[in-house]
């Protein structure tokens, strides 16, 4: 299992807290040290069966800074990959990846019931 986080972001560390309490093995990575690669993203993309858009850490600075909510509709999906791969800020945290099962952001509910 990969957990793939923001270490300074709560959420992330709701998630992380959650595993441990779980007591699920899992290995940690730096989403700003270790970007996902376009094709580690389009991977992860067919695997969950969320829209793309979901990927995409909305929230976030950099996302506002490039004025992406008016960019992405005019946007091919694999435009949308490559942009995701240049900048881990840009993607959307905690991401929790285990074999076929790709989960995006946390939310407790969803996460008991899928691993």
């Amino acid at each position: 299992m990969t957990f793939i986080c923001y270490p300074k972001c709560s959420t992330c560390k709701k998630a992380q807290k959650w595993l441990e309490e779980k007591g699920k093995k899992f290995e940690v990575r730096n989403i700003k040290e270790n970007n996902p690669t376009a094709k580690e993203i389009s991977e992860w993309h067919k695997a969950s069966g969320l829209p793309l858009k979901r990927f995409f850490n909305t929230s976030g600075n950099l996302y506002k800074e490039m004025g992406l909510k008016d960019k992405l509709a005019d946007m091919s999906e694999e435009e949308q990959i490559r942009l995701l791969s240049t900048d881990g800020m840009l993607v959307k945290r905690p991401i929790l990846v285990e074999g076929d099962t790709v989960l995006v952001g946390f939310k407790a509910e969803e996460w008991e019931k899928k691993i």
